[in-house]
């Protein structure tokens, strides 16, 4: 399958900015062997979504709620995502895990309403430190794809990014080794038609050997999609 580099901006930008670096990456992102996704802030996306209408680098967000509407102040539904031009939605990413104590549950919840309003979920799994140093790692993640996954998630293009919670934004990486087994084990979780992400300090120096591993299927990008240079090297060392 064809790779997927994703960029996920989280909190940083300004809305003339988040454009800037958006015509940044859309000038770069032909002749690529990758896909391109990048991910702004909720207030950005449809400034986003129209500077790069007609382009070959899709939209998403960086969160939806499970309902559709209702009383949920601070809370973005995903059909409103889809009206402002995203495609996609990253769901279960650490930060929102640990910060918003989001659970498996939730984040299932989350995809369900993602795939009926039309996104394309990306779903994030990985371990903490400590549940690596014992040796949980593939347990850990494999119980997360099992509980985070909703009805139709395959038949919906979903996508799985496995994040170490320890390398995010830490620069530090696992080992290929490493990097392979978790990602082999959720190969035979998941089946051969989802793709897989690696995320977790992935820069220009390490991304053609991360790319090269089986069943790595691409990469979800914090800091580094922040700089459209980079974000595009790394696309590059896709194929």
């Amino acid at each position: 399958m064809r790779p997927l580099i994703a960029g996920n901006w989280k909190m940083h930008g300004s809305l003339r900015a988040s454009v800037a670096l958006a015509e940044s990456v859309r000038a770069g992102a032909d002749d690529l062997a990758a896909e391109l996704l990048v991910c702004p802030p909720f207030p950005y996306i449809q400034a986003v979504a129209m500077s790069l209408l007609g382009q070959p680098v899709a939209v998403g967000a960086q969160d939806c709620h499970p309902a559709v509407q209702g009383a949920h102040t601070g809370d973005v539904a995903a059909p409103m995502l889809r009206d402002c031009g995203a495609t996609h939605v990253i769901l279960g990413h650490s930060e929102r895990r640990a910060g918003h104590g989001e659970t498996d549950v939730v984040v299932k919840a989350k995809g369900a309403a993602a795939i009926a309003a039309g996104l394309t979920p990306v779903i994030c799994v990985g371990e903490t430190l400590a549940q690596r140093e014992a040796g949980q790692a593939e347990a850990v993640v494999r119980a997360q794809v099992a509980g985070s996954l909703p009805d139709g998630f395959a038949e919906a293009g979903g996508i799985v990014a496995y994040e170490p919670v320890w390398a995010i934004g830490t620069g530090k990486t696992p080992t290929e080794a490493d990097i392979a087994a978790i990602h082999a084990a959720l190969r035979q979780a998941v089946g051969p038609d989802t793709r897989l992400l690696y995320g977790g300090s992935v820069k220009p120096a390490n991304a053609a050997a991360i790319l090269a591993l089986p069943h790595v299927d691409g990469a979800l990008v914090g800091g580094a999609s922040l700089i459209a240079e980079d974000f595009l090297a790394i696309a590059r060392a896709a194929g």
